[in-house]
């Protein structure tokens, strides 16, 4: 390689646009992949028993510890958890209005 093009090749400018739009390619995949395994694996779980996870979702705004100390009774609540960052509250939104927000969005998936 001359001079010349080893010059040329030192002095290429970085070209930021194809990396900022392989990152926003990503971004936009890992969302769409958060939505259909919220929708085909994780609302599946919650609609085994609406009720139930409701209950399990109110222990957990509640109550300090709503399970005993061994995994298989934690499990439930970690699952039940898991509804609340797919439904996340509003900050002007009290207990009641939410429980009422998860139950209704539970009917809506769940039909």
């Amino acid at each position: 390689m001359s001079e010349a093009e080893k010059t040329a090749q030192a002095s290429a400018p970085f070209k930021l646009w194809p990396l900022i739009v392989g990152v926003l390619v990503m971004l936009l995949m890992l969302t769409l992949a958060n939505q259909w395994y919220a929708q085909n694996v994780a609302m599946p779980r919650y609609c085994e028993d609406p009720v139930q996870t409701l209950e399990r979702v109110r222990r957990l705004l509640t109550e300090k510890t709503p399970a005993e100390d061994d995994f298989s009774s934690r499990r439930p609540y970690i699952v039940a958890a898991k509804l609340l960052f797919l439904i996340p509250s509003n900050s002007e939104e009290d207990e009641a209005a939410y429980l009422l927000r998860i139950r209704q969005y539970l009917e809506e998936q769940c039909r």
